[in-house]
């Protein structure tokens, strides 16, 4: 069970995808402006990250026993565009709301470099199944929490009176970098619980 909440802790703290390794920024600042679409985004984002990793590893070792790694890229594009597929029709059908407040940053899941950077670093680092998922999982509750977060910085930066000069994009970044840096103090805390 330690193992399990390692994995799970580690990929949400300090191996967060969005704050940490940098990756699925578009949606991090295009979609967390309101919390309730950081969230159907992030649940979508959660969904899409599991299903690639279930699917892909099996395609992976396919790929591998006929000695075609060099297709992992694309193949596995392919896949994650195929689940976005599934999705957005989920969505539109289901919750017309989220899916029109999502508008085009959900079909943006496809080239988030937050899943396909998921399912290849679980094959990079040799993970098995399991780990691979539970680490899958992990980097979905990270991107949610780095979204929320964020989104509950914009929004209260919404209400403030900001430089002229900040204003806009600058401000945001600022926000991100230091919502970022926010992160940094988990590396300890994690490796001594769990390490």
């Amino acid at each position: 069970m330690k193992w399990f909440f390692s994995i799970i802790m580690t990929a949400i703290l300090t191996n967060n995808y969005v704050l940490c390794k940098f990756l699925g920024i578009c949606p991090f600042l295009g979609v967390s402006k309101k919390t309730n679409t950081a969230v159907g985004m992030s649940a979508a984002v959660i969904f899409v990250m599991v299903l690639a990793t279930i699917t892909t590893y099996p395609i992976n070792l396919l790929l591998v026993k006929c000695d075609l790694e060099y297709l992992q890229t694309i193949v596995f594009i392919l896949v994650i565009a195929a689940l976005v597929q599934f999705v957005e029709i989920i969505l539109k059908k289901y919750i017309p709301a989220l899916y029109n407040s999502l508008g085009i940053y959900l079909p943006l899941i496809t080239t988030n470099c937050a899943v396909l950077g998921v399912v290849l670093l679980n094959i990079q680092n040799g993970s098995g199944f399991a780990e691979s998922v539970i680490n899958s999982f992990g980097a979905g509750l990270g991107f949610m929490l780095a979204m929320v977060m964020f989104s509950g910085v914009r929004e209260r930066l919404e209400g403030n009176d900001i430089p002229k000069f900040l204003q806009g994009l600058p401000i945001t970044l600022v926000a991100a970098s230091l919502t970022s840096v926010s992160f940094l103090g988990f590396t300890g805390v994690v490796e001594g619980i769990f390490g």
